[in-house]
């Protein structure tokens, strides 16, 4: 019996029936139908992204057979951010369906906050704890890409060949800069940055298909099949995983909205980082998933990934939505507080850039990710709860431009002394596009 349970169909079995619940109420008419309250609509939606999260994540492993790793990674990144895209999506058509109004305003600004709070969630929290989660697993897992050098020296060595992503990642956040300067989101936005994803799948959709992973459980059964079956499996998973994860993430981080705003919690704060925070959770377990099985470079390559196309499509193609529901092509306002929040969110991708430019990062780099963004998230909640309006706002103001310099002159120091390996990462990238598209290396 304990065999059989060890089986990879049983292992499919038991996450497909974690999403069963879910696929039941949502497709009978949703929590409403039953009337569900918050407490439960959280749990069954929240354990069906944790099934959907596992069925994704083997669909992306069986796919590195048949496509470069990268580009299963890519896909996967896309797919696990999807409810981050609805979320931002739903609130630029509500500001493009009422231009002009102070809802439109609003949902706009809501629009921004929601962006740049899932960003800089998947660096502070996200980069930052599965690096400390690694280095803590290799303790037991033995993982080839950590050095065990004792507390904060502790390293995790990344894959070479996430070289175009840092690369591409660090040209968007150069872009993102200047996003502030023109006083919304705009067409221009929209090409740059769809651009720059476009180009990044370009280049690493014709690379090589590596073999040298040797899978187990789910993955490697499934790698098992014949070509056809294996293929028409992956897209399946892909398909009904992203399906479930894209229903179920809104009721889920809705149902933690209304939790929190009964505890006390302001709404805006949690738009900026409560529902953030459940639309990612599908992509932290995809990755916790990864380390466990001591697949860190492929969890580090994950992350990667879906800050690129978060920092790039996400931005990028809110201007697209807003121009749609306005009726013409439009810019997507913000106020100045949301102008210092894609500042801050640049400055702390530009730090988190100049970690990783050694293609490493060190238990002591995690922490001060991690304790930068909580003590910055948790200032501006004390300044929100003691302090009314609008002297609130000011001083939230205040303590972003503050951690903004911050994470600047960290980066500055950072790429000053690693000179040299971001010239590398730029060569890499050279390289990697020139054999993408067929032109000599030299």
């Amino acid at each position: 019996m304990r065999e059989q349970l060890r089986h990879p169909l049983a292992a499919l079995v038991v996450a497909a029936l974690l999403t069963a619940p879910w696929v039941v109420v949502f497709a009978t008419g949703g929590p409403d139908a039953y009337g569900l309250g918050e407490m439960t609509t959280v749990a069954v939606s929240g354990v069906a992204v944790l099934g959907a999260s596992f069925l994704l994540a083997w669909g992306a492993e069986t796919a590195e057979k048949d496509v470069p790793p990268a580009f299963a990674i890519a896909v996967l990144a896309v797919l696990a951010v999807a409810p981050e895209y609805a979320v931002d999506a739903l609130y630029a058509w509500t500001a493009g369906a009422n231009v002009g109004t102070a809802r439109g305003a609003e949902a706009a600004n809501l629009a921004v906050a929601n962006m740049t709070g899932a960003n800089r969630i998947l660096i502070g929290i996200g980069w930052s704890g599965v690096a400390l989660f690694t280095v803590y697993k290799a303790r037991s897992s033995r993982d080839p890409a950590v050095d065990q050098r004792g507390g904060l020296r502790s390293v995790v060595n990344l894959d070479p060949a996430i070289a175009t992503e840092v690369t591409f990642l660090l040209a968007a956040t150069t872009y993102a800069f200047l996003v502030p300067f023109r006083g919304g989101i705009d067409v221009l936005d929209t090409v740059v940055l769809v651009g720059l994803f476009a180009t990044y799948i370009a280049i690493i959709i014709r690379g090589d298909v590596s073999h040298d992973t040797d899978h187990v459980g789910v993955p490697g059964y499934l790698q098992e099949l014949g070509k056809a079956a294996r293929v028409a499996t992956v897209l399946f998973l892909f398909a009904f995983s992203g399906a479930v994860i894209y229903t179920a993430v809104h009721p889920f981080a809705h149902g933690l909205e209304v939790i929190g705003e009964n505890a006390g919690i302001p709404p805006f704060f949690m738009i900026q980082w409560i529902a953030p925070l459940a639309s990612e959770s599908p992509e932290l377990i995809v990755v916790v998933y990864l380390v466990n099985k001591a697949r860190s470079t492929a969890g580090f390559n994950a992350l990667i990934s879906s800050k690129l196309n978060q920092w790039t499509l996400l931005i990028g193609t809110l201007a697209v939505v807003y121009s749609i529901a306005s009726g013409s092509i439009g810019t997507l306002p913000f106020d100045e507080k949301q102008a210092v929040e894609i500042w801050i969110t640049a400055a702390q991708s530009l730090f988190a850039i100049a970690i990783l430019s050694n293609l490493r990062i060190t238990v002591w780099e995690a922490v001060t990710l991690l304790v930068l963004f909580l003590t910055q998230v948790f200032a501006e909640f004390a300044i929100i709860r003691t302090v009314a309006e609008p002297r609130a706002t000011e001083l939230s103001i205040l303590v972003l431009y503050a951690y903004t310099a911050v994470y600047l002159a960290l980066a500055a120091v950072l790429l000053v002394k690693r000179r040299e390996a971001v010239a590398r990462l730029l060569r890499a990238t050279v390289q990697a596009a020139r054999s993408a598209f067929g032109a000599s290396a030299d």
